[in-house]
């Protein structure tokens, strides 16, 4: 084989490789002599035939597999020769493949980018902490005593709270729509379940009522074919149920599962503390991500944004289809949404290829152990089906592969937070949850920033294909 290298700018490489007709010949008789230890030819036993009428009979449909193995094989030892360490699969394009003549090709690639790692005592990180407070643990209490609520049928006209079953179906223009129609459904009035306007017209109605709801779709309706519509909702009020209150006592710390109500509040507020801890490592995490972004300059392979531009654009073409989008989104040109899009693909794929750098120069590593805590966490989420998400992981391979990548991640963001500066800071608990700029009063994140908040969860994946490649 000889390597002529044909172009080297940034982090883009092409080389021309030949491979002379003899070894490519050379290969081509290896796959007809695995071939002529089974072949069957008149007059032959199987395996006796001679090579040379073999050579004849398959020489043209081995040709192929030859020539694949050829080039897999001489790319294989142009990346080891020359220590590259490709972003993605090389491209390779044949030049010259004829009878008797010397094969070549071309292969270009990107090379991940050379990362030099930094100190890590010189970056400072804040740990945001908050109190529960008490108010938190009984609104917490409150709202389980609402979900636990009984109601009993009552003789009289419907209240606001009450609930209502009913059946109804709706229509518009006298034609019945999709999804609009139901059987025996319990509706709290003033729950604001359905629709603008609905709720109200049910109030003053008696077991036996036939009313005809007359409502607006909003303009914002997720079903476009409805968005903005009049409808009307024929309904039958077949019984009113009046909900009863719950006291929050020990009898009902017991319904819960618990020895009494100050151990449901200490419970509850076990939990709350649990999210603020959650809280917690989310803003430590983005300011280390932050930081990184900012400390690390260095050139990205393209092939690598421009796959993660699409999966972002492929997102934002599934929320502008199905009506999803944010105003943040809806107030700008798509150029301007696609500009910023770029941007985010460019600091995921970055702080990828930081983060496995990182990785592999700790030596970090995820083990057996790593994966059953990550399976527990997630069996934890859902009380009561624990057994049924452990069984989830027993037999689904995949899933538990998809769990490796956020625990190599959160593995290297523990070693780099190990060797940080960190002060801890106890903060409000609105503060603890705003995860805008400290200038800016706390608000709802738009679906963009949301991107950019979570850009993490692409990273870890980002690093994860990243450690392979270069390990």
């Amino acid at each position: 084989m000889s390597v002529t290298e044909l172009k080297s700018e940034g982090l883009k490489k092409e080389f021309k490789v030949s491979v002379s007709s003899a070894d490519f010949e050379k290969k081509v008789d290896d796959k007809i002599k695995q071939i002529a230890k089974t072949a069957k030819l008149p007059g032959f036993r199987a395996g006796k035939a001679p090579f040379a009428m073999l050579k004849k009979k398959y020489k043209d449909s081995v040709m192929g597999e030859a020539l694949d193995d050829v080039v897999r094989t001489e790319v294989s030892n142009l990346v080891k020769d020359k220590k590259l360490r490709p972003a993605t699969q090389p491209d390779v394009k044949v030049t010259s493949f004829a009878e008797g003549k010397d094969i070549e090709f071309e292969v270009s690639l990107e090379n991940l980018p050379e990362i030099k790692v930094k100190d890590f005592s010189d970056i400072a990180l804040d740990k945001y902490m908050a109190e529960v407070p008490a108010e938190e643990v009984e609104k917490a209490l409150n709202y389980l005593a609402q979900a636990r609520k009984e109601t009993a049928p009552v003789e009289r006209a419907a209240q606001k709270s009450d609930v209502v079953m009913i059946d109804f179906v709706g229509s518009i223009d006298g034609v019945e729509f999709k999804g609009g129609k139901g059987n025996n459904y319990p509706l709290e009035l003033g729950s604001n379940a359905f629709i603008p306007g609905f709720e109200d017209q049910l109030i003053g109605a008696k077991a036996g009522d036939k009313v005809e709801v007359k409502v607006k779709f909003p303009d914002t309706y997720h079903a476009k074919d409805l968005a903005g519509k009049d409808a009307v909702f024929v309904t039958d009020v077949k019984e009113v149920r009046e909900q009863k209150t719950v006291e929050i006592n020990d009898d009902f710390a017991k319904s819960m599962g618990e020895e009494s109500l100050d151990k449901l509040k200490a419970t509850i507020s076990s939990r709350i503390k649990g999210d603020y801890e959650a809280a917690s490592r989310m803003k430590i995490k983005r300011q280390l991500l932050d930081t990184l972004d900012k400390e690390y300059k260095i050139e990205v392979p393209e092939s690598l944004v421009e796959a993660e531009f699409k999966g972002i654009m492929d997102q934002y073409e599934q929320a502008k289809k199905y009506n999803q989008l944010d105003e943040n989104e809806k107030s700008k040109s798509e150029d301007e949404l696609k500009a910023e899009y770029k941007e985010i693909a460019v600091r995921r794929v970055k702080l990828g290829l930081v983060l496995s750098q990182i990785g592999q120069e700790a030596e970090i590593s995820i083990k057996p152990e790593d994966i059953n805590e990550a399976i527990m966490r997630e069996a934890k989420k859902y009380p009561g089906q624990e057994q049924m998400v452990l069984d989830y992981y027993l037999k689904n391979k995949s899933a538990v592969e998809g769990l490796k990548a956020p625990i190599f991640e959160e593995k290297i963001v523990d070693y780099i937070i190990s060797k940080a500066k960190v002060t801890e800071k106890t903060v409000s608990v609105e503060d603890l949850y705003n995860f805008d700029d400290e200038a800016k009063p706390a608000k709802k994140s738009s679906k963009k920033e949301t991107k950019e908040n979570k850009a993490e969860q692409s990273e870890e994946k980002t690093a994860k294909k990243t450690t392979k490649k270069s390990a």
